[in-house]
């Protein structure tokens, strides 16, 4: 399965914001959403990611004050990206290997969609579920 059938039919408004937002602003939209990173933009495309271990590392490196950044200044960049026809088995790949979380979906350069290791996650433990029932129900009716 690809990541295009994973994002289909979500709502098609991104949670995301922009190189000039303040990382207090940031903060306070991870906090409100209850979400664990957000897309950054500029000019319509994606700049970078900016996640929970950014706010750790920042406030590490800055204290207080990195509240007052811009996130054109903190955001992880480059963003790694995955297209929609990347499966699902090579997206969670991709995360492992790079130790990340959230992958923004691109399309010919526009963001199409954003997924988190806990939705490829649940994919895969609802598909090897479904795989166990059926399994079960052969060898019960054989």
């Amino acid at each position: 399965m690809t990541i295009a059938r994973l994002i289909e039919g979500r709502n098609s408004a991104l949670i995301h914001c922009t190189t000039e937002t303040s990382v207090r602003d940031a903060v306070a939209l991870l906090a409100e959403k209850r979400i664990g990173a957000l897309p950054v933009m500029a000019d319509g495309k994606v700049a970078g990611i900016f996640s929970e271990r950014d706010v750790v590392y920042q406030l590490k490196a800055h204290g207080p004050a990195m509240l007052d950044k811009r996130m054109g200044e903190v955001m992880t960049a480059p963003a790694i990206t995955v297209d929609p026809e990347t499966s699902i088995l090579e997206a969670l790949g991709l995360m492992t290997r790079r130790r990340i979380r959230h992958l923004p979906v691109v399309s010919k350069g526009e963001v199409v969609g954003f997924v988190s290791i806990g939705d490829l996650v649940k994919y895969r433990i609802d598909r090897i579920q479904s795989e166990a029932e059926a399994l079960r129900h052969y060898i019960q009716t054989a």
